[in-house]
């Protein structure tokens, strides 16, 4: 990936400020909550509830030259996704409004409860702000198998703004208010949250086509990177992984194929408008 002059993607850096936050249910609770909502859209329901006892701390320190250059990547990143983004939407007659961009170490607040780094990267409706903690691209690679490079954090990026871009348009809204209905079964529900995790995925290759087209970021390889990411944390492979088998009414991010396939057909486009994994669901 090619890096660019571009800076002031709207990013709160919180690592080394220190803190702390009880974690109920331990590291294997905590496991399973990075497998359920790593790239997802709305996690305040693990976020905010939890049990048991015990705090985590985190002491002040320093930013190593390493943390900053990170940081210093994220921010470009979030420029990228800001100009992107507002192109795409005044070209279809509306207003961009671009989320915060916070990264964290371990624990932090957000505006759906306290963030923690196993959770994964994701992005809160209710502040309209995205969390990365960056260690998790380790356990990205290490458990889940996925080819890590800077492009695979400028995809995952891409996904959680494009869970920011559903709730400018208002999808998120429609999955909620079709959520709290209590007219759909746990299945039908499923298949709605599968819809909008591969429309994110979507939005993810609408954002890297246009991205390229204007600052030619992309090296070979990095497609490849994106879609290894996006393979790695299909409902189907986490669920081989974890349980040694695959129950599809049980998915709620989409196959890796259909994860790969929907980033593909955002990147092959380029188009907004090509993107409606719903069909009827919404209508």
């Amino acid at each position: 990936m090619r890096w660019t002059d571009d800076r002031g993607g709207n990013v709160e850096d919180r690592r080394g400020l220190g803190g702390g936050a009880v974690v109920g249910g331990g590291l294997g609770t905590l496991i399973i909550a990075a497998i359920v909502f790593f790239l997802g859209g709305d996690p305040s329901a693990i976020l905010s509830s939890g049990s048991g006892s015990g705090s985590l701390r985190t002491e002040q320190r320093e930013l190593t030259q390493e943390d900053k250059k990170i940081g210093e990547m994220v921010d470009m990143m979030g420029k990228w996704n800001m100009t992107t983004w507002d192109q795409v939407f005044q070209q279809n007659g509306m207003n961009y409004t671009p989320p915060k961009i916070i990264l964290f170490e371990q624990t932090t607040e957000s505006g759906c409860g306290t963030a923690q780094a196993a959770m994964g990267p994701f992005y809160c409706p209710a502040d309209q702000s995205v969390y990365m903690d960056m260690s998790f691209f380790n356990e990205l690679q290490q458990r889940f198998g996925a080819q890590v490079t800077e492009f695979t954090v400028a995809y995952v990026l891409a996904h959680e703004v494009g869970h920011h871009v559903q709730t400018l348009l208002g999808t998120t809204q429609k999955v909620d208010e079709l959520r709290r209905s209590g007219r759909y079964s746990e299945e039908e529900m499923n298949r709605v949250s599968v819809a909008t995790e591969l429309q994110a995925d979507f939005y993810a290759g609408v954002w890297a086509k246009q991205t390229d087209a204007r600052e030619k970021i992309l090296e070979p390889g990095d497609i490849d990177a994106a879609i290894s990411a996006a393979e790695a944390v299909g409902d189907d492979n986490i669920q081989k992984r974890s349980q040694g088998y695959v129950n599809q009414e049980s998915f709620t991010h989409g196959s890796s194929a259909q994860r790969k396939e929907w980033f593909m057909k955002g990147y092959n486009t380029g188009d907004i408008t090509q993107g409606d994994t719903f069909n009827q669901l919404l209508k």
